[in-house]
């Protein structure tokens, strides 16, 4: 059977794509689209990508009306946070530690929230 290598994008709408795509790179070094096919993309170091449907009533991603949420791996989240703050944006730290590493939360100017997770 043939499998999927990997994620090749992910594509949302957004009441301002330029102004949301400049935040991305702005505050978590994510480059926007290219202007053309000579220049290359955004590339993430390889690591654990979850896959993960949820129940459509969720509290999870927060707003109800958010469809989806992003997790970003990150290597030093205090670091992260600390970056993040400084801009004026608010993050919340879960004050837990699992098993498999610890998490923030944010939004982006859209308001979908984003998941920081720096892995164990």
């Amino acid at each position: 059977m043939q499998q999927v290598s990997g994620i090749g994008g992910l594509f949302f709408r957004a009441k301002n794509p330029t102004a949301t795509a400049e935040w991305y790179r702005q505050h978590l070094g994510i480059d926007p689209v290219p202007a053309d096919y000579s220049q290359k993309p955004w590339s993430q170091e390889a690591g654990p990508t979850v896959f993960a449907p949820f129940p459509q009533d969720s509290e999870h991603f927060g707003d109800p009306t958010k469809q989806w949420m992003i997790n970003f791996r990150v290597r030093d989240l205090d670091a992260m946070v600390e970056q993040l703050r400084a801009a004026g944006i608010d993050v919340v730290v879960d004050p837990d530690k699992y098993p498999n590493g610890r998490f923030a939360r944010l939004h982006d100017p859209e308001g979908n929230p984003i998941e920081l997770w720096e892995p164990k």
